[in-house]
């Protein structure tokens, strides 16, 4: 456990980063870009800073989960199966991310993100309805979601973007619907490895409680954004989002960020 004096200002300003990353996680995933630099920077350890900020991440997935759940969506015992597979995707790749060298990510990371990104640029009329599925929903949750789930257990952010592009390329469901069913699997990810985290100590928890609570914020105005007329938002983001969190990746990888 890392131990800080941490005055009011600077946590004042990780719940006002905590609120925008919930807003913009909701909408499109990715809301970890904007936290976890800012964990880094505050002086957070690696391991720390990304096991804190799955503490906020819990929270600002569980407000957006809740939050469209009551208003009629994520419902059937059939997602049931999707968060199990989405479990054990994270708790593998926690677990093996805290045992072996994972450098290959710098490399792989950007790439996958870029792909998504181009994916969505060039096919503008991609999720905007519902077409013949490529996969069978066993096969999407037996296949794709455990891995997505490891890529959370192993790094996290833009898991909920991911998680939504698959919905749309594998399953053929509208943008809006698979970010929607996003969040719930994104839920079940960071619940799965902040346990995980929590259990070695490595949350830092004075931080991670200003955090959720901008969270909470964030995360309810995104849900009702993105029902409001907001979905219009979500492939903008989806890209920005993810070409952003490439080029971030890129210039760890050569050490150009200010704090490494």
């Amino acid at each position: 456990m890392v131990e800080f004096d941490w005055s009011v200002s600077l946590l004042l300003l990780f719940f006002c980063v905590a609120m925008v990353a919930g807003w913009v996680d909701t909408l499109a995933g990715g809301g970890g870009l904007i936290a976890l630099p800012v964990l880094l920077l505050a002086g957070v350890p690696p391991v720390n800073a990304l096991a804190t900020n799955k503490s906020q991440g819990v929270i600002g997935t569980l407000t957006a989960t809740l939050t469209l759940f009551f208003k009629g969506h994520l419902r059937g015992r059939h997602l049931l199966w999707l968060m199990l597979m989405a479990a054990i995707g994270s708790a593998f790749g926690t677990w093996l991310v805290q045992h072996i060298d994972t450098g290959w990510l710098s490399w792989f990371i950007p790439v996958l993100l870029i792909l998504v990104a181009l994916y969505f640029l060039l096919t503008p009329k991609l999720g905007e309805m519902e077409v013949e599925a490529r996969m069978t929903e066993r096969r999407w949750a037996s296949s794709i979601v455990p891995l997505l789930g490891f890529y959370d257990g192993v790094f996290g952010p833009g898991t909920g973007s991911l998680f939504a592009a698959s919905g749309v390329a594998f399953r053929g469901q509208t943008l809006l619907t698979a970010t929607i069913r996003a969040k719930l699997l994104n839920f079940t990810t960071n619940v799965t490895s902040l346990v995980l985290f929590a259990a070695g100590g490595q949350v830092v928890w004075i931080i991670g409680g200003a955090m959720m609570l901008g969270q909470i914020v964030g995360a309810y105005v995104g849900s009702h954004t993105m029902l409001a007329g907001g979905a219009r938002l979500i492939r903008p983001l989806v890209i920005g989002i993810c070409l952003l969190m490439s080029i971030s990746q890129i210039l760890q990888h050569f050490g150009w960020l200010p704090w490494q």
